[in-house]
């Protein structure tokens, strides 16, 4: 949902007649939601079962079959939109000057402004501790250059110039930066490094997730196994195009999904007791070791946007990752395969 707030006292009149074949299939919300952009479905349902959509000068339910000739009226409100406001929220910043800075992302913590996260983002720590961002054709993403999902922690870069952001921009758009990330797969890989080559595009069964698919967009990404458990395995990958959820979904595509992640490998948190079993599970063994997608931004390569010279930033694990990773050396460790470096 993109819309959180309306004003309902200033409508404006919109007026859709359906003239294609091929949209004979779709319901009355559901349509209505694509022609008329930035009204979420679940607005549209509300605004029709409140009066404010009519079909051919009658009111239907938002489940109504739409057909060739029909006349719909939709009665949309103005939309409220959230104000950027800049918040005391303490940051890790790992490198900063006048043009840009990288911060190590902590989990949980979501990167910019959206429903039903107006506040508490990453945007509006940076907008307190910067004063200003480059700005960017979303108003809620001011700096922003890339993304981290909310609970993918580690290093991201934010511009605070025009030029700068710019310049990042084109970097990522040319994949001239390297990025390499730190997993925790289910278990052991077949190959000590590997490439894969996947397309991807969105999941036809959920929209909210994506998915390997044959006429995707190209999607590549090489891992190495770093460290071999019972049944896990330790790997640093680096994405070589910049896909939504691109490792996520390719480490779950060969089998290996991430360890707690809930959207692409079931298993949403890892406890003591799932490594060592409840004979030997500590008392505190309640509380899971992880309860998020073990996915760490580990290390970001770049050329600076200004002075041109080559920088390297890089975060250490989080808490989380390494008490699963101490967890897993003391009950699921192995003789065989690579060493964490």
């Amino acid at each position: 949902m993109k819309i959180t707030r309306v004003d309902m006292d200033n409508l404006r009149t919109v007026e859709l007649d359906v003239r294609n074949g091929a949209v004979e299939d779709y319901r009355l919300d559901v349509y209505v939601t694509k022609r008329v952009p930035g009204y979420s479905r679940t607005l549209v349902q509300k605004l029709i079962k409140d009066g404010h959509v009519t079909v051919n000068g009658k009111a239907q339910r938002p489940s109504y079959e739409i057909t060739v000739g029909d006349h719909i009226v939709v009665n949309v409100p103005k939309l409220i939109e959230p104000q950027m406001v800049p918040e005391d929220i303490p940051l890790d910043v790992v490198y900063e000057d006048d043009y840009l800075l990288a911060i190590n992302k902590s989990p949980r913590f979501v990167v910019h402004p959206a429903a039903g996260h107006w506040e508490g983002t990453l945007v509006n720590a940076l907008l307190h501790h910067c004063g200003v961002l480059a700005e960017t054709d979303d108003i809620y993403r001011p700096g922003i250059v890339h993304r981290l999902d909310k609970d993918t922690s580690g290093v991201i870069l934010a511009a605070k110039t025009i030029k700068a952001h710019g310049a990042l921009t084109d970097q990522f758009e040319n994949r001239t930066i390297e990025k390499e990330y730190r997993a925790i797969v289910w278990g052991e890989t077949r190959f000590d490094s590997d490439v894969i080559d996947a397309p991807m595009g969105r999941d036809p069964h959920d929209r909210e997730k994506m998915a390997v698919r044959k006429n995707g967009k190209p999607a590549t990404t090489f891992y190495k196994a770093l460290e071999r458990f019972d049944g896990f395995t330790y790997v640093a990958c680096f994405p070589k195009t910049g896909r939504t959820h691109q490792i996520r979904v390719h480490l779950a595509h060969i089998g290996h999904p991430i360890v707690a992640d809930s959207t692409y490998g079931g298993k949403d948190a890892v406890f003591a007791r799932d490594l060592c079993g409840e004979i030997e599970a500590p008392s505190e063994g309640s509380e899971p070791l992880i309860c998020r997608q073990a996915l760490h931004a580990f290390r970001i390569c770049f050329t600076h946007p200004v002075g041109g010279s080559p920088l390297e930033c890089s975060a250490p694990l989080p808490e989380d990752m390494e008490s699963t990773l101490a967890a897993l050396r003391k009950w699921k460790a192995r003789t065989r395969g690579t060493e964490a470096r």
